[in-house]
Parts: C-alpha cells; sequence; structure tokens
C-alpha cells in the first residue's frame, strides 16, 4: 500500500493508544535463491574440458516477500558471451518453383560452417523440407501426378509430394549435409501457398527427432511463396484442429491430411516456448507477408532472397547477427492484481522505462546490460489463489529467472494466539496480536458484551453527541455504550475516529488541490498548519519573500503584502510584485523632452526646460560607446530615442527612488540617417532602362527569327508535296507521221 496510507494508519494507531513498541510493521525483502555468475571465457573451459554450464543470465532463481502495495525491486543481468553453442536448422520449400534455389542450398553446408566458426566453435545444423497436404485441391491425386507431379523425366522425375519431411538431424558435420541435401528432389503441388506452417509445428515440437539442445536455436524458413493458416483445410474436407504435438513417424509427418493447418498465434506460442529464433529468407514478391509476421512471432528476422538462393549464407548471417544484438526480457503471465514493470540499463547507462525498459539493442558479444524488474502484489488473497512463481526469461533463449512469490498477509504475533483467553471477559474470546477475537455472541473490546443486549436504547444513548440522532455521528456502530467507528465507504483508507467517530484526518480545508494547502496536517477535521504558514488551509505564508521586488522592496512600493501576494494600491499596476504597469509610459520615453533640452537644445524652450529637467543629474561623453563602460546595476536602464530631428540619441538612466533624482549619461554624438545618393540612384536607373531595352531588341528577334524559319520550313514541305505528271497528255495528237517499208530490212 502507498507509504502515505501507511503512515496515516500509524498515526491512527498510535492515536487510539496503541503502544509503539507492540506495533508490527512487516516489510517486504528479496532473496537470491540461485545466483551462478555470468560465464566469461567458455572457449577456454572447453580447451581445458571444463564442461561447465554456459551461462548468460544472472540470478536463476529469487525469492520475493511481497507486503500488499509495495514493490520489491531486484536486478538481473545479462551478458552475450563469445563460443555460445548454437543449433541451426533450415527448412526447406521444396515445391517446384524452389527448384533453381535447391542447387544452391547443396554447397550450403560447408560454406555455412566455415562462416560461424568465426562465431562459435560449437555449431550444429540440420536440414527439413516441406510441400503441401496430399489431398484435393492443394496437389492433383491422379496416380501418375502422386508419383511425378511434375510431368517430366530429363533431368530426373520430380518427388513424390509430401507435407513435411525431416531429412537430417542437427550435426556438426558439415560434409554430411551436403550429401543428405544432395539427394533431395523437387516435388510439386497446385496451388501457391504451402504447408510452411504444419512444417514449423512439427520442427518446433519434435525435439528429440530434431536434436534440439538448450542453447540458440534458429531455424532458417526459406520459400518464395505465401502459406496456408488454420481454417484453409477445410477446402479439402479436414477440420480437426493442429493440436501442437509431434506425429513425426520415420521422419515423415504423419498427421498432414487429417489434422488443420496451425494458426499463426498457435505456432507463435509454441516458438515462444521451445525459445526457437525464426529468420524468413524470402522472395521479394511475399516479403511484405512474412515482415507481418515480426509483430507476432516472439523472435524473427526477414532477409530478401535472390532467385536462385545464391545469397543465402550472408541472410543467415546477418540475421543472426540482428537477432543476438538485441535482448527483450518476458516475463509468464501474472494473476490479476499483480503488476510488474521494467528499467533497462543497456549500453549507454541511461534508464528506460515502460515497454522501452524491456529492450537493449545494438548488444554485441562481450557486452552486458541490466534490469531493474519491481513485482507489486495486491491485496492479500487466499492460499489457492497466490501463484507459486513467474518466469522472466530473455526471448530467444533458454535461460530463465525463476521468481517465487510470498506475499506477506500476516503478522508473527498470529503465531501466539491464545484461545479463550482470561484478558477476554475470563474465555469469551481468542487473544490475537494484543486484540480479542470474540466468540459467536459476544462484542466489544474485551468481549465483554452480549450481542443480543448490546443495541438497547441505554446503550445507544451512551452513544449519541449532544442528542445527536445519529448514532456515532453516523460513522459507526454502538458496542456496549461505545462507538466502533467505520471506514470510509468510498475512501476505504480513510478511516473515523474520536468518542462518537466525529473526526476524520481528510476532511479539512484544500487550498489549490491540496488538503492543507500542503503545509500542515490535518486533525479531526481542522488544519494544524507549520509554523510558516496560517489560515483554515494553511494558504498564507507568514514570510514576505513572495512579495519582494528587484529592488527588494514590499511590493515595490506600490502596495501591500497579504498572504503571500501583493494587493496593489493603483489599479494601473500589475504583477506578483506590482512593477508591471502597461499604460504608463516607459522611464526611458519619460525623460526623453529634458534629455533633448538639455544635451542638444532640442523641443522644450530654455525656461519651461530649466524648470521641468532640474531634477536631472547629467554627464556628457562623446561617443555612445563609452556608454558601455558604465558599471551595470539593476537601477540601470539603457535607452535610445529619436529626436525632432530624426537622429537617434543613446543615453544611460540611473534611478533613485530614495534620494528622488535621475542621474543621466547623454552620448553627445547622434546617429542621423544619411541622405540618398543622387548619383547613385540616377545610374541604376539608366542602366536598368538600357538593359531593358537591349532585352526587349532582343526579344523582338528571337521571336521573328523563329517566325521565319518556321515560314521557310513550311514553303520546304509544300514544295515537296507537289507531283508533276510526266505523262502525255491523251487529248493531244502529233502532227508527224512515220512509216516504215516492211521490206527494208528483206533488202
Amino acid at each position: 500500500m502507498p507509504s502515505s496510507s501507511k503512515g496515516s494508519q500509524l498515526t491512527a494507531l498510535l492515536r487510539r493508544g496503541c503502544p509503539f513498541d507492540r506495533l508490527e510493521d512487516p516489510r517486504g525483502s528479496t532473496v537470491l535463491l540461485k545466483n551462478r555468475k555470468i560465464t566469461f571465457h567458455p572457449k577456454e573451459q572447453r580447451r581445458q574440458r571444463q564442461h561447465k554450464q554456459v551461462t548468460q543470465l544472472q540470478p536463476q532463481s529469487v525469492l520475493l516477500h511481497l507486503r500488499p502495495g509495495e514493490p520489491q525491486s531486484f536486478e538481473v543481468k545479462f551478458r552475450r558471451v563469445e563460443d555460445y553453442p548454437i543449433d541451426l536448422y533450415y527448412l526447406m520449400d521444396l515445391s517446384f518453383s524452389m527448384e533453381d534455389d535447391l542447387s544452391n542450398v547443396k554447397k550450403l553446408g560447408a560454406d555455412l560452417m566455415e562462416e560461424m566458426r568465426n562465431t562459435t566453435s560449437d555449431f550444429r545444423m540440420g536440414f527439413g523440407a516441406f510441400v503441401d497436404k496430399t489431398v484435393m485441391p492443394y496437389i492433383s491425386t491422379a496416380k501418375d501426378m502422386l508419383r511425378n507431379p511434375c510431368k517430366r523425366t530429363e533431368p530426373w522425375p520430380c518427388a513424390p509430394p509430401f507435407t513435411y519431411h525431416h531429412v537430417l538431424s542437427l550435426t556438426a558435420n558439415g560434409s554430411l549435409f551436403t550429401e543428405q541435401v544432395g539427394r533431395q528432389r523437387i516435388s510439386g503441388n497446385l496451388d501457391s501457398p504451402e504447408g510452411g506452417l504444419d512444417a514449423l509445428m512439427q520442427a518446433a515440437t519434435c525435439e528429440e527427432q530434431i536434436g534440439w539442445r538448450n542453447v540458440t536455436r534458429l531455424l532458417v524458413f526459406s520459400t518464395d511463396a505465401g502459406f496456408h493458416f488454420a481454417g484453409d483445410g477445410k477446402l479439402g474436407g479436414i477440420v480437426l484442429p493442429n493440436d501442437g504435438k509431434c506425429h513425426l513417424h520415420k521422419n515423415v509427418y504423419t498427421r498432414g491430411n487429417s489434422q488443420d493447418y496451425p494458426s499463426v498465434a498457435h505456432v507463435a506460442e509454441i516458438l515462444r516456448q521451445k525459445n526457437i529464433q525464426i529468420i524468413f529468407a524470402v522472395t521479394e514478391e511475399v516479403t511484405h507477408l512474412y515482415e507481418g509476421l515480426t509483430s507476432i512471432f516472439p523472435k524473427c528476422a526477414v532477409g530478401m532472397l535472390s532467385n536462385n538462393s545464391h545469397n543465402i549464407l550472408q541472410i543467415i548471417v546477418e540475421a543472426y547477427n540482428a537477432l543476438t544484438s538485441e535482448v527483450a526480457m518476458e516475463n509468464s503471465k501474472l494473476p490479476p492484481g499483480y503488476h510488474i514493470s521494467y528499467t533497462s540499463h543497456c549500453k549507454d547507462r541511461k534508464p528506460r522505462h515502460s515497454e522501452q525498459g524491456r529492450k537493449c539493442s545494438n548488444i554485441s558479444v562481450g557486452d552486458e546490460v541490466s534490469f531493474n524488474v519491481s513485482i507489486t502484489a495486491p491485496l492479500c488473497m487466499t492460499a489457492s489463489q497466490r501463484p507459486p512463481s513467474v518466469i522472466i526469461k530473455p526471448q530467444g533463449y533458454s535461460e530463465e529467472v525463476e521468481v517465487l512469490l510470498s506475499p506477506i498477509c500476516e503478522c508473527s504475533c498470529q503465531k501466539d494466539v491464545v484461545p479463550r483467553s482470561p484478558s477476554c471477559s475470563h474465555g469469551n474470546g481468542t487473544l490475537e496480536c494484543g486484540t480479542c477475537r470474540c466468540k459467536e455472541g459476544r462484542v466489544g473490546t474485551l468481549c465483554e458484551c452480549n450481542q443480543a443486549e448490546s443495541g438497547k436504547a441505554i446503550d445507544s444513548y451512551l452513544c449519541r453527541r449532544d442528542n445527536a440522532t445519529e448514532v456515532c455521528s453516523g460513522h459507526g456502530e454502538c458496542v456496549c455504550g461505545k462507538c466502533v467507528c467505520h471506514k470510509s465507504s468510498k475512501k476505504p483508507n480513510h478511516a473515523y475516529y474520536g468518542q462518537f467517530c466525529e473526526c476524520t484526518d481528510f476532511s479539512c480545508d484544500q487550498y489549490r488541490g491540496l488538503q492543507c494547502g500542503g503545509h500542515g496536517r490535518c486533525v479531526c477535521g481542522v488544519c494544524i498548519c507549520l509554523p510558516e504558514f496560517r489560515g483554515r488551509a494553511c494558504e498564507c505564508p507568514l514570510s514576505l519573500g513572495s512579495c519582494l521586488s528587484q529592488d527588494e522592496q514590499i511590493c515595490a512600493g506600490r502596495g501591500d503584502c497579504h498572504c503571500g501576494t501583493c494587493m496593489c494600491h493603483d489599479n494601473r499596476f500589475q504583477g506578483p510584485t506590482c512593477e508591471l504597469c502597461p499604460s504608463c509610459p516607459g522611464v526611458c520615453t519619460l525623460h526623453r523632452e529634458c534629455i533633448l533640452c538639455r544635451a542638444f537644445s532640442l523641443g522644450l524652450n530654455p525656461k519651461e526646460c530649466e524648470m521641468r529637467c532640474i531634477h536631472l543629474n547629467f554627464t556628457l561623453v562623446g561617443q555612445a560607446g563609452v556608454l558601455a563602460t558604465v558599471p551595470p546595476s539593476p537601477s540601470l536602464h539603457s535607452c535610445v530615442e529619436v529626436d525632432t530631428e530624426g537622429c537617434r540619441v543613446h543615453f544611460l538612466l540611473r534611478t533613485r527612488q530614495k534620494e528622488d533624482s535621475v542621474h543621466v549619461h547623454v552620448a553627445l554624438e547622434r546617429e542621423c540617417p544619411s541622405g540618398p545618393n543622387v548619383i547613385l540612384i540616377t545610374a541604376v536607373l539608366s542602366a536598368s532602362v538600357v538593359v531593358l531595352g537591349v532585352a526587349l531588341l532582343l526579344l523582338w528577334k528571337l521571336l521573328t527569327s523563329i517566325h521565319d524559319r518556321r515560314e521557310f520550313a513550311r514553303f520546304q514541305r509544300e514544295l515537296e508535296r507537289r507531283r508533276w505528271n510526266r505523262r502525255e497528255n491523251p487529248i493531244y495528237k502529233s502532227a508527224i507521221t512515220t512509216t516504215v517499208n516492211p521490206k527494208y530490212k528483206e533488202q
């Protein structure tokens, strides 16, 4: 419970006469049950053949004694140790569209083994494949299609379709991986989505067959298509839900045609339980689909696969580094009322709270981060409702912290119970923690009254204040002629007390939303103020500090101080210390005329200037820069005013209210605006006219040239279009007739 509530209960108990040495106030505590230190050099342990358990999380078991409402905190440390063992299982889509990818995966074993040596010396990898459920409409059930779904024989026929096939258990033999994967053949199905979730479920739950160890578990999921999920099995007449258990017989999934696909949430929960981190190596077309799973799956990464998977090695290495560079803490479900919060201290050692308090990013090998975990228990519950423990762990890791919860719901004095104690009216009650717990039919502080007779008029009369109509002021019950006060029904922490339950410590006047203004305590409805305050709600400070102006005068000499606030005499003055006057002329403007007439003989006539400006003491300086050498003070004002000739005049004013005099430092050098440069203006205007004229001529010449070119081009196009008729006119008859003697050639 809050500390303020504890303090009020303690005060109420002392007020009722409880001896201080008899009060019990049990506190919560934190006990480290198992605190094995983090491993720093696991590689050296292996060299020395010391097969000790590698530890990255500290502590391992904690016992919390929780007082309801009081949080208990403890620190959890995490360190990425070097050479931590890794298990990697490669799960591949072997549908026909992945044929060109299989050749690159066959080369993966030796290359990945070589690459992972830079990270760990204890690396194992396995292989599994999936296609889809072997029923319509996912595959063709024709006999020839079941034997060879690709309808080809060269270079080799396709393998019969299957749901999931576990090919190779986790092994450190890279050549064995290459050999086993090299024997695989592509299969085929009809629809685009594949049965990937079926394969994921089996690869996660079949721990013994796969060979998973309690180390870093990676599962690479490679495909170029989407996935079926729960409910899609109805298309094939499959309505039995997925049970989330292992069903492998001779390394083949046997329930693919009898159980529906698992749901995404079901797979995510299994992966979280098995501490498996997923790397989705998928093509660009379906990247957006698998990126949507990153918000559902506990810890996963998505890499874009090339068309033939030649970049699969790069994807695995980059995704592994991304997954292990972030640590996110999670915990098992807490019972209703319990609250847990995290505060992270990452590499920069800056505390982060709320959801950011669960995570640390950019963690390298050897970096240590810590999380402050705080757990708060609600009000006491029965023993059957109390949770035995809570598990806290980093996502994707098998190590965990077991937090045993032990609520404190009893005081130590309850162990020394005295049944039928003589102190409780000769055995009419049980003495427990100094209080009598009366047996049935008896009431009273010492069980001295019979319950059937305690409500008589004579008893209730003793419980009425000044013959009031309400018993115990309406806030209690009359028991044996004494008031037993209740707590407030709306606010359980607000208790009533007094002979007639007339007192409460939560009914005093408030100021600015705080009871007794936060400057006192409430006793039986009356504020007992601190020595520095007074008033019904302790709202009036006795100190005048808040009313002092900059010149250390109370309300600047223009008002009186009441309850720490200035009451100004003149309505023109405002502000907390009566120093602001929006409608008043400034001090510079107020003395402007006198300074101009005394220093520059401008404005007022000499006689009037002598009469009105006699209170000014002048110090004349040459230039305005000299004024900067005058020592600053709160009463010094720097002014710049414009005289009647438009020139700027610089001067300093020093006011002294006690002496009622003003000392002025005036710079005789004025800043007068210079006249216009006629020659420059004339030259600029002339040049502008010439430039504008030349620009207009050039523009006119450009337009006429463009127009002439267009006309000439049009003329040339017209010439090309004309075609002269070179044939003879059929009407024309030549006047010449030629005759040839047919005998001429013979002679």
